[in-house]
């Protein structure tokens, strides 16, 4: 439910804190005080569109923030875990801001989030029931809706929904493999085509990096056998060569034998001594092993040629991506020349788990049939003494398309007049009449929902008397089950409530502001004596108060 709700620099409210009770909460005031001011800044917390007009001191950003119990409401704990937000004692803190820029920024738990999950969790915490949700009623997708809400036994539904989840993925695989199956065909010509030259290339990984390896060598050999004969020369050659130029120091060494040094001189020339006759040794094996061979550098040159060629037709640029591009035109040909047998094993599947969601589609039809004709039972019930005492109605389900929602399509017909034929509620009911509808349907929704609160502005609207005093009692019986918060001008529905805020104005000297004060049992009386007879002194009226808020 509901704790505090808070607004500051919003339209003409500066700053209000409201702290909100269970059961059912009234809030109250004269026209134009500030409740609708109020319901948009709650509307923007649960998610509306945020308008830059409402921020009331430009260098100040606006804030509206919305403290909730919620315990023992486990779907909001798993929304808050799958998305790392830390769980702060079943309290949940939301909040709006609208930023000197002009930007709006949403918070969960002070952590900022993505419009979209501050709205996830918000319509899991507060039914807003205002004027425009009336229009709702007319709307068959709706009124689906508050059928399936009223099931008992979910299964039905739920059974449906895996059915037909298994139905269209069936049904997508089957299409996806037909079209690439016809794509494939269109193509399959040039598809071969590109395999046989892959084929007939048969290139092997390394390969091509091997190949221009060679071909570097083949295509220098005299330039480097040149180069290894300078080295041999310099090696063991002419008689200065390093070999002897070694040799020839070894024994030098030899007649420093007095010297502490000459031990180790004499190891390290011998090593130098071995390193340059090994590497002389390789050097000369290199040079024998290399001769021009102008067929194996035709050979290469062909070759490599061959393997180019084939990657520009391809439009590759790489031995891998040629390899990769075999091994993927293989599969696919391979999938083309088997494709007709994988559709018809694809069409089958689709067909049974059609046949299935077929099957869970009419127990659903049924189920909802039979909860239909209950939930119209208990609307006539709840609805008819609201001031309809000539209301008819019927809930028909006629057959449709397979959907996500089954195969049925919904339509509440209703009649508000003796010989009346039944119509949509669009075509025959006025605004009151409606608003009253919702009101009936809210509190038998109410009894299958977990809603930890619903907000009522203004839905008795357009109704007096003992219309409004049975409305009041049908939302204090909703009051009993979930928390309620009711935006009224009526007195006898004011007067069933548990706490009662006043909504007003007050001036200063310079500008208008919107406060909200909870009213004391005197305050009580004297705002219902105020909304009976327009003064709050009037004996008559606070008596009338004192009646309505006793339940007499």
């Amino acid at each position: 439910m509901i704790e505090t709700l808070t607004i500051s620099n919003y339209a003409l409210i500066d700053h209000i804190e409201l702290r909100f009770q269970p059961g059912l909460n009234i809030i109250t005031g004269e026209t134009g005080a500030g409740k609708s001011i109020m319901l948009g800044a709650l509307s923007m917390l649960f998610g509306n569109r945020a308008d830059t007009k409402v921020v009331r001191d430009k260098d100040k950003k606006s804030v509206v923030e919305g403290v909730f119990d919620i315990t023992n409401y486990d779907e909001i704990e798993k929304i808050l875990t799958e998305n790392d937000i830390d769980l702060l004692n079943k309290q949940l803190i939301l909040r709006r801001e609208i930023t000197t820029a002009g930007r709006s920024r949403s918070f969960v738990n002070d952590v900022p989030v993505q419009l979209t999950l501050l709205r996830e969790i918000a319509i899991r915490l507060v039914d807003l029931h205002s004027q425009h949700q009336n229009l709702l009623l007319a709307d068959n997708e709706y009124q689906l809706t508050l059928v399936d809400t009223m099931l008992n036994d979910k299964s039905a539904k739920s059974n449906y929904s895996e059915a037909y989840d298994t139905f269209r993925i069936a049904l997508k695989k089957y299409q996806t493999a037909k079209r690439a199956s016809e794509t494939s065909k269109a193509e399959e010509e040039y598809l071969r085509y590109q395999l046989q030259l892959l084929e007939r290339l048969n290139l092997q990984s390394g390969e091509q990096e091997a190949l221009e390896q060679e071909y570097n060598i083949l295509s220098n050999v005299n330039h480097i056998k040149g180069s290894l004969c300078q080295i041999l020369e310099l090696f063991d050659g002419n008689e200065n060569n390093i070999l002897n130029s070694l040799r020839q120091s070894e024994s030098a060494i030899n007649g420093l034998d007095s010297l502490a040094e000459s031990e180790t001189l004499n190891e390290r020339i011998e090593t130098l001594r071995i390193e340059a006759t090994d590497i002389k040794d390789t050097v000369e094996a290199i040079n024998n092993r290399l001769d021009a061979d102008p067929q194996r550098l035709s050979y290469v040159e062909e070759r490599l040629n061959e393997i180019y060629s084939i990657q520009r037709k391809l439009s590759v640029d790489s031995e891998d991506a040629l390899i990769a591009m075999h091994k993927e035109l293989g599969e696919r040909i391979d999938s083309i020349d088997n494709s007709d047998e994988r559709i018809k094993q694809y069409a089958s599947k689709a067909k049974i788990a059609k046949k299935q969601a077929i099957e869970q589609a009419a127990s659903l039809t049924e189920a909802r049939r039979d909860v239909a004709a209950k939930f119209r039972e208990s609307l006539l019930t709840s609805a008819t003494p609201l001031g309809m005492k000539n209301l008819r109605a019927e809930i028909e389900i006629s057959p449709t398309e397979l959907s996500a929602s089954g195969a049925d399509k919904v339509n509440f017909l209703f009649a508000f007049n003796k010989n009346q034929a039944l119509m949509p509620v669009k075509d025959t009911a006025s605004g009151g009449e409606i608003s009253r509808l919702m009101l009936s349907i809210k509190a038998l929704v109410a009894e299958h929902v977990q809603l930890p609160s619903i907000i009522f502005d203004e839905v008795d609207t357009g109704v007096s008397g003992d219309v409004a005093n049975r409305m009041g009692k049908l939302m204090k019986d909703i009051s009993r089950r979930i928390q309620v918060i009711v935006i009224t001008h009526l007195p006898p529905v004011a007067a069933k409530g548990d706490v009662h805020f006043k909504v007003f104005k007050e001036d200063t000297e310079t500008t208008t502001n919107t406060k909200v004060r909870k009213l004391s049992e005197e305050e009580r009386i004297e705002e219902l004596a105020l909304m009976l007879s327009g003064d709050k002194n009037n004996e008559a009226a606070r008596n009338t108060a004192r009646s309505l808020i006793a339940g007499e």
